[in-house]
């Protein structure tokens, strides 16, 4: 599945909860077999079988307690948890005859708020991995289970510092990685794990009580809008990228009644004109829609015709800055936001739009 000369940028990986299913098959082997695996065929979720080589593998000396680990081979995707080190500690339950219980170990998260479809407290191994380590450790472990119960912790030793590259910290998640993936498969620069933070994070905001997300395309506008709304917390702004489209689904599922959007000429457009995943190549900036506005607002027309032929937002905002016209332009960009969204989403809830420029100060607001 991973061919190690496959063209640079295509080679696909596996994911967290995968490499925890097959650390915890392998020591499930070893408590049955008396010896731990070097390696071992996995059962992922999307029903593929995969060979992980095993490292660290070891019973104690009674034979009721094994440990087996797999590295995380995340191929050509920039994830922060590739190398990490799955590991699986598997105990047996004397008194807990047929039953699997997961628990989580270091560098693990642990679940401090609601929205996540986790239990509170519990550590942060999502629903289909817990299934599918359940799944690996039953597929091998009939025999012992007709007697016993097996508790399967797992823990990532460098989980507390990867932890700090993620927005675990910002959906409640103290304290490590969180066990990820529905397939079990990595793609390269796959957005998938992104945009699932991003619904994630609509959730837990739609749990403070609050009843408003800020959702914002990136770290310099959320920070511009963190300072305008200063009583919020900070669970209840998401970083959304380029997914406006999955974070307002999320608002709508959750009962968000109050939606601020931040963000700059670029993105604020791409949203009026009807894009709703707004990546630079999903579409063209509609420059016309801008020089529409411009004039509206009594621009030139040959300063309308300069933006109408450009290929950036950003050029039309400079121009109406030229004219005095600044304020007025994105304050009409951010109505035309409204317009559009209010159209895609009639009567779901409130919008209220903030727009800085490209320094992160305050230029206009729409409601």
């Amino acid at each position: 599945m991973m061919k190690k000369d496959a063209p640079r940028g295509t080679r696909t990986g596996f994911t967290t909860g995968a490499c925890s299913a097959a650390a915890a098959r392998a020591a499930v082997i070893g408590l049955v077999t008396g010896q731990v695996p070097e390696q071992v065929e996995c059962l992922l979720p999307n029903g593929d079988l995969v060979t992980f080589a095993v490292q660290d593998g070891r019973l104690d000396a009674a034979g009721t307690l094994a440990h087996a680990m797999v590295i995380k081979d995340a191929g050509d995707d920039p994830d922060c948890t590739d190398k990490a080190h799955l590991t699986a500690d598997v105990r047996v339950l004397p008194d807990r005859g047929g039953q699997v219980l997961l628990a989580g170990g270091v560098g693990v998260g642990t679940v401090t708020l609601p929205g996540l479809g986790l239990e509170v407290g519990g550590p942060a191994i999502n629903p289909v991995p817990r299934r599918n380590i359940e799944a690996n450790v039953r597929a091998v472990g009939t025999t012992l289970l007709d007697e016993v119960g097996l508790e399967v912790a797992i823990s990532v030793p460098q989980g507390v510092e990867m932890a700090k590259k993620t927005l675990n910290a910002r959906l409640g998640i103290l304290g490590g990685i969180s066990i990820l993936g529905t397939t079990g498969i990595v793609k390269p620069y796959s957005t998938a794990a992104y945009r699932a933070s991003v619904v994630q994070g609509v959730h837990v905001a739609g749990t403070l009580g609050h009843g408003v997300v800020v959702l914002t395309t990136g770290g310099r506008t959320e920070k511009f809008v963190m300072g305008e709304m200063p009583e919020l917390p900070e669970a209840a702004f998401v970083q959304m990228g380029d997914f406006l489209r999955y974070a307002l689904g999320a608002a709508v599922k959750a009962g968000i009644r109050r939606v601020v959007i931040g963000g700059m000429v670029g993105k604020l457009t791409k949203i009026a004109q009807g894009e709703t995943i707004t990546h630079a190549g999903r579409a063209e900036v509609d420059t016309g829609l801008l020089a529409d506005i411009a004039a509206e607002l009594g621009a030139p027309g040959d300063v309308c015709d300069a933006i109408r032929g450009n290929e950036t937002a950003r050029y039309a905002g400079e121009r109406m800055d030229a004219l005095g016209l600044g304020t007025q332009f994105h304050t009409a960009l951010a109505q035309r936001v409204i317009q559009t969204l209010r159209a895609r989403y009639p009567d779901q809830f409130e919008l209220k739009v903030l727009v800085c420029d490209f320094d992160g100060r305050k230029i206009a607001e729409a409601s």
